[in-house]
């Protein structure tokens, strides 16, 4: 593989999510254990996120109990995340690539507010962009097309980094791009075990095994 371009994806690639779902969990009156368990259920059957939601708290509209839970506590993180909930090998594993002269470009399906929320964590990165901000989400080809648009690379050149085979490695591939499947996180473990895993170009553990790799 030539690469030149790493573009990495949010949600249990960089960010550890799990105190976002605690919090809901609290939010929505049930434990922690409960929540976890209807994600992980969901990551099983190929559900949503959303599904989850319906699971523990039927008839929830998902929007309008974020605004009452702003107004409740403004302060708060709430559904948001801070540099806090970092996975441990992201900031030396990002600057490892980058001084090893990949181009490093973060990209995943996030709400609007993501944006400033990563840009002030100062990563080593070529370029921050959202779901959000693009008014595009994965799997959506267009969301990748963005992707091509903003590396200015070919997509032989760009290795696209992700924990879920439907929402990262697949499309990705469809785009003629190459992917790293993360195995971290419920829907990379579980992904990870699926026949079409074999699809991706690498499988790792860590972003500082990507990292180790891509160096060799």
């Amino acid at each position: 593989m030539t690469i030149r371009s790493v573009v990495l994806d949010v949600g249990e690639t960089l960010i550890d999510e799990s105190r976002i779902w605690w919090r809901w969990s609290k939010r929505l009156g049930v434990t922690p254990l409960t929540f976890m368990g209807a994600l992980g259920a969901m990551a099983a059957t190929g559900g949503s996120y959303r599904q989850a939601f319906e699971l523990v708290a039927p008839g929830l509209d998902i929007s309008t109990e974020l605004a009452a839970w702003k107004k409740d506590d403004p302060d708060g993180l709430r559904e948001n995340f801070d540099a806090d909930d970092l996975y441990p090998d992201v900031r030396s594993s990002l600057a490892a690539m980058r001084d090893a002269g990949y181009q490093v470009v973060i990209a995943g399906n996030q709400p609007i507010q993501a944006y400033d929320q990563l840009v002030a964590m100062d990563l080593p990165h070529d370029g921050i962009y959202t779901s959000a901000g693009w008014g595009v989400s994965k799997p959506a080809p267009e969301f990748f097309a963005k992707v091509l648009a903003v590396t200015g690379h070919a997509p032989e050149n760009i290795l696209y980094v992700g924990d879920r085979m439907d929402n990262d490695v697949l499309p990705a591939l469809a785009a003629g791009m190459k992917t790293a499947l993360l195995r971290r996180g419920p829907w990379g473990y579980l992904h990870a075990r699926r026949d079409d895993a074999a699809k991706a170009d690498m499988i790792v553990d860590s972003l500082t095994e990507l990292a180790e790799r891509l160096a060799r």
